[in-house]
C-alpha cells in the first residue's frame, strides 16, 4: 500500500493536471461553464424549499432558514453524487491510455474526486454569500471545516475507487450508481434536520457516514457549535475503512484493467 502511495505521489503533478483537464471538459462547449457547479445545488435548494415548506412543511431546524439549512446538505452532498458520477467510468472512457500508457490508474477516479472539489469550493461561495444575507454568527469551530472536508474527501475517494474498478469488470455498475445515489440522499439528512430519524433506527442511521459528514457542516458553520463527536468519528471510521478498501482493491485489480478493457 505504502509504495503505491509513493508512486501516486511521483506522479502528482499528473493528477493536477488530469483534474485541470476533468474540469475543462466537464463545461467545455456550455453556455454556462462553471456556473453549472452553482447552479445544481442551487436548483435543488430552490426545489427543497418549495417542497418542504410549502406542502411537507417540515419543522424548523433550531431557527436556520431553510433554504440555508438545504444549501449546507445539498453542497456536501453534491461533492459526493457529481464526484461520483464522473468517477465510476473514468477508466473505460480512457481505454485508449490504459492500453498504451503506464500511469497509476488511480489517477482517473481521484481526478474525477478531484474536479468536484473544485465544484465544491465555487459553490462554497454561494454558501459564504447565504450566510451573509441571513447574518449568521460565526465562530471558532469554523477551524473544524478543513477536517469535516478531509474526511468528507476520504470517502468519496473510496467510493471512486470502488465503483471506478468494479465498472471494468461489470458496467452495471454505471447504472447502478445514479440509482443508489439517489436512495443515499433521502437516506441522509440532506432535507431534513437528522432529530426527525425515530429513535428506533438512530443507531444504523448513524453508520451512515453522510449523517456525520453534514451534520459536521452545519454545526460547525451554521450553528456555531462543536460537532457531535461520536457522529463524526463515526464518519471519519467508516469513510478511512471504505478508502483503504477501496484503494487496495483497486491496486489488485489494475493489472487486469488493460486487459479487461
Amino acid at each position: 500500500m505504502w509504495t503505491h502511495f509513493r508512486q501516486l505521489i511521483a506522479h502528482r503533478e499528473l493528477l493536477v493536471a488530469w483534474t485541470i483537464r476533468d474540469v475543462r471538459v466537464r463545461y467545455k462547449q456550455t453556455v454556462l461553464g462553471v456556473a453549472w457547479a452553482v447552479i445544481q445545488p442551487l436548483s435543488l435548494m430552490l426545489v427543497f424549499t418549495l417542497v418542504f415548506t410549502g406542502f411537507v412543511r417540515l419543522p424548523a431546524e433550531q431557527g436556520l432558514p431553510y433554504p440555508l439549512f438545504a444549501y449546507a446538505g445539498l453542497l456536501a452532498w453534491t461533492l459526493t453524487a457529481t464526484s461520483l458520477s464522473f468517477a465510476v467510468t473514468s477508466l473505460t472512457r480512457n481505454t485508449h491510455v490504459l492500453t498504451t500508457t503506464y500511469f497509476p490508474r488511480d489517477i482517473l477516479p481521484l481526478s474525477a474526486v478531484a474536479a468536484g472539489g473544485v465544484d465544491f469550493a465555487l459553490a462554497g461561495l454561494v454558501l459564504a454569500g447565504l450566510l451573509a444575507v441571513y447574518q449568521v454568527r460565526l465562530s471558532g469551530w469554523l477551524a473544524l471545516v478543513p477536517v469535516i472536508v478531509l474526511i468528507h474527501l476520504a470517502l468519496t475517494a473510496g467510493l471512486a475507487l470502488w465503483a471506478s474498478a468494479l465498472n471494468v469488470f461489470w458496467r452495471d455498475v454505471h447504472f447502478v450508481v445514479p440509482l443508489a445515489l439517489q436512495l443515499w440522499l433521502y437516506a441522509s439528512p440532506i432535507a431534513y434536520p437528522l432529530g426527525l430519524v425515530p429513535p428506533q433506527w438512530s443507531f444504523a442511521y448513524r453508520l451512515n457516514p453522510m449523517a456525520g459528514i453534514v451534520e459536521g457542516y452545519r454545526t460547525v458553520v451554521l450553528r456555531a457549535s462543536p460537532p457531535d463527536w461520536g457522529l463524526l468519528g463515526m464518519a471519519a471510521a467508516v469513510s478511512a475503512a471504505v478508502l483503504l478498501s477501496g484503494y487496495a482493491f483497486f491496486k489488485r485489480a489494475e493489472p487486469e484493467f488493460a486487459d479487461v478493457i
